[in-house]
């Protein structure tokens, strides 16, 4: 899923450089981290495993954020897990020029290898335990649908508007989705790349969430926003990603029950945004194949 850096799956893993990293960390902290191998779960662009000295690993990687956003999520995480929520804690976050390095505690599972009902039924129970969550948090900004107005990365108009008649024809049709805000109202805590490979699962049962420090990682709104997310990313891995987990048709047709039972008004706002970002990227990224995938995708509840 697309979060401002290359996709990790449909172009590869981008392997950080984790001695470097590792270097710079011990160097500002004094930690005496061991470099302990590389990542291939995940979706924040790669990802590397680290050693402390009593043994314990921990997962390092690069957030694309300020350091103070990076502590911010950290601190959200860890009311989350007071909640019940299986999310990592994170143990160092150290500036970079262009972010932070992020080093966070393992947690044990991996991505599902197939997406079945009870996969299904299990993320869509996940979700429902977000409600409410950031209601004490009011430091915590809301989703920012940009059906009116570009992000820097993500979300840009201008693509759309000089690709082709069918991508204006959307553009059109996302911005008609747009009420008075861009906003998305409400305190659920929000994952914004919900995405099976931001899933792990342990002898059957989730257990952990990860990867919330992406650039469109963790919000604000509604829980229900996720779900829309996860249905774009197996609409584009299912079709397009030979690594990709397999699917279920019967677990699909659980995730479109559960958007189905969503006010009309609000779906389209979720389906137009999510559009916006998919079919942006996807043009900026990818062949005209993978386009038209995208175009055929957003018309599905775009209408």
């Amino acid at each position: 899923m697309p979060s401002g850096t290359a996709d990790s799956r449909s172009v590869g893993v981008a392997r950080i450089d984790g001695q470097g990293l590792v270097a710079l960390v011990n160097a500002r902290c004094g930690c005496s981290l061991v470099l302990d191998g590389y990542a291939d779960g995940g979706e924040s662009g790669g990802a590397a495993y680290v050693r402390w000295p009593n043994g314990d690993r921990s997962v390092l990687s690069v957030a694309p954020l300020p350091p103070a956003r990076v502590e911010l999520i950290g601190s959200v995480l860890a009311g989350a897990r007071h909640g019940g929520i299986p999310t990592p804690r994170y143990q160092l976050v150290v500036p970079i020029d262009d972010g932070a390095v992020l080093v966070q505690e393992r947690l044990p599972g991996r991505p599902p290898e197939r997406i079945d009902v009870e996969t299904m039924d299990a993320i869509i129970r996940l979700t429902d335990r977000f409600a409410g969550l950031l209601a004490p948090r009011p430091d915590v900004p809301p989703i920012d649908l940009h059906l009116r107005h570009s992000g820097t990365d993500l979300f840009r108009h201008e693509t759309l508007a000089t690709h082709s008649t069918r991508s204006r024809r959307l553009l059109t049709q996302i911005r008609d989705a747009a009420d008075n805000t861009d906003e998305v109202a409400g305190d659920d805590l929000v994952h914004c790349d919900l995405t099976p490979g931001n899933v792990l699962f342990d002898a059957g049962a989730i257990s952990a969430v990860i990867d919330w420090h992406g650039a469109n990682g963790l919000a604000r709104g509604d829980r229900a926003f996720g779900l829309v997310v996860l249905r774009w990313d197996l609409a584009w891995g299912g079709a397009l990603d030979p690594s990709y987990p397999g699917i279920d048709p019967p677990a699909i047709s659980r995730l479109d029950d559960r958007l189905d039972s969503l006010p009309e008004q609000t779906l389209r706002r979720y389906w137009a945004s999510m559009s916006l970002r998919m079919v942006d990227w996807t043009i900026r990224r990818h062949g005209p194949e993978d386009v038209d995938h995208q175009l055929a995708f957003a018309a599905t509840r775009l209408t």
